[in-house]
């Protein structure tokens, strides 16, 4: 039960997190876009295998991250006191969860510093990401979308932190993956779907909705963890 929770949870995390993804990850897209060949953008059968690529990609990274800290969680575990240690990392999850409800709703924007932790990282994977620009093939973007997965961003690496309570590999590539996944619909309807979609999702009442939702996934780990 917990773990489909922590699933909700994440995919509710990318989804309403979609001014920021729009903001930040959609002009890169629109960008990466517009360097194809005009032939490829105005015909969406041969546009969207780039698309997909790219987000692909990008889903890939995140679950592969997930899977990484997920085992970090998992040898921690098995290395100390177990009881205290699963204690204390429902209790992480569940601080970030309440961190992240916050940051949806409008109320803080705290989680914007953990995007200064990506730069150090971003710094050794954007030399990588050029060798793949401009972007010529379907496979091109796809190899862009891995190395694009790495990109600072406060959701993203919020979310990592969160995925070490996953408890193994396979859970914390799980729950990035459900949290990309919710990040979906934002990226792979651009253009004018895309701008009414941002539209709705910057509605005060949907943004507080939000967070009130992911708010109440944290503080129900922290009463989880207090219960153990």
């Amino acid at each position: 039960m917990h773990a489909e929770i922590s699933y909700i949870a994440a995919f509710f995390v990318g989804l309403f997190g979609g001014v920021h993804c729009v903001g930040m990850c959609g002009g890169i897209v629109g960008a990466l876009s517009f360097g194809l060949p005009e032939a490829v953008r105005g015909r969406p059968t041969q546009f969207l295998p780039y698309l997909f690529g790219y987000n692909g990609g990008r889903l890939v990274s995140y679950a592969a991250a997930g899977a990484l800290m997920g085992g970090v969680g998992m040898l921690a575990a098995n290395m100390g006191a177990l009881h205290e240690i699963r204690v204390g990392m429902l209790v992480l999850a569940g601080l970030f969860l309440v961190a992240m409800g916050l940051y949806l709703g409008g109320w803080w924007f705290g989680l914007a510093k953990v995007e200064r932790v990506g730069h150090v990282v971003w710094r050794f994977m954007e030399p990588i990401g050029r060798r793949f620009i401009p972007v010529r093939s379907p496979a091109n973007a796809l190899a862009l979308g891995l190395v694009w997965g790495w990109l600072p961003c406060g959701l993203v690496y919020s979310t990592l932190i969160w995925s070490i309570s996953s408890g193994s590999p396979l859970d914390g590539a799980l729950l990035m993956l459900a949290f990309g996944i919710g990040t979906l619909p934002n990226l792979l309807t651009m253009g004018l779907v895309a701008g009414k979609l941002a539209a709705w999702l910057r509605l005060l009442w949907v943004r507080r909705s939000a967070g009130a939702l992911v708010l109440g996934f944290g503080i129900y780990m922290l009463v989880e963890a207090a219960l153990i």
